[in-house]
């Protein structure tokens, strides 16, 4: 009998956007331990460097790459880059984001444009960018977008952020029945709560009980439990007939308010 791997990325080629940091750092290394040559694109230039020297290191394909993703021309010079180094692109994960605990009538208007440039402007130019890509090589391809256990319940002291995250559910679902012709699959990752730069300023003692107290795994997140959602996703084998489904990584979290 003929094995078939399942989740093997051998050949294909992913971009990670806001790979530097934690939670898509971990899947940019899980990429790459399942064969794809990864383009680690961030803000941070240091951060995604220093993200693609360590899957280097371990034997993998990895390039680092600075790119704003609110920005159209950083995201076509990110595609020219993968297309230089690795002759194609089949994978995209939209992973930059940034979060504020801001009370309502405090937020102002740079603060609502930041966080809506950066969390949801950047999902729509990449799509763009990346999609037309993929759709015009004609091979099909995967996009992931990160979404948020507060793109549904109304969850405190993130306004802005969840307003962004249930756009990023919306332009999942819309792409992915649009796209689908096109053999190119758009699905996102709704991960529940897990330790990054974005959210440490909100996680207060007090708010931390409380989120422990929905989530029945009783405890927080770990990056490398992104990696299996994330390769079952990318993976044509795997999740070939899967497109626009908000896939949930959250031990079980259960909230509607917090």
């Amino acid at each position: 009998m003929q094995k078939v791997d399942l989740f093997s990325l051998n050949d294909r080629v992913a971009v990670v956007i806001g790979g530097g940091g934690v939670l898509a750092g971990a899947m940019s290394t899980g990429f790459a331990r399942a064969g794809a040559a990864v383009v680690v694109a961030d803000y941070n230039g240091e951060a995604a460097e220093a993200r693609a020297r360590s899957i280097r290191e371990e034997g993998g394909r990895a390039i680092g790459v600075t790119c704003d993703a609110t920005k159209r021309a950083d995201l076509e010079k990110t595609l020219a880059v993968t297309l230089e180094n690795f002759g194609r692109v089949d994978i995209l994960v939209n992973a930059a984001g940034i979060n504020s605990p801001t009370p309502f009538f405090e937020i102002t208007e740079e603060e609502w444009y930041r966080i809506l440039d950066v969390n949801l402007k950047s999902v729509f130019l990449a799509c763009q960018v990346f999609g037309k890509a993929m759709i015009e090589a004609g091979r099909g391809g995967s996009i992931i977008n990160i979404s948020s256990v507060s793109a549904g319940p109304p969850l405190s002291r993130v306004f802005t952020y969840s307003i962004t995250k249930a756009g990023v559910n919306q332009i999942t679902q819309f792409l992915a029945r649009e796209w689908a012709p096109h053999k190119v699959r758009v699905n996102a990752i709704q991960p529940g709560f897990f330790p990054a730069e974005q959210n440490r300023r909100v996680l207060t003692p007090d708010r931390v009980e409380k989120i422990m107290s929905h989530t029945p795994m009783g405890r927080f997140g770990e990056p490398e439990e992104l990696i299996g959602a994330a390769i079952y996703l990318a993976s044509e084998r795997a999740s070939s007939f899967v497109t626009g489904s908000i896939l949930r990584v959250d031990g079980g979290f259960l909230a509607m308010t917090i």
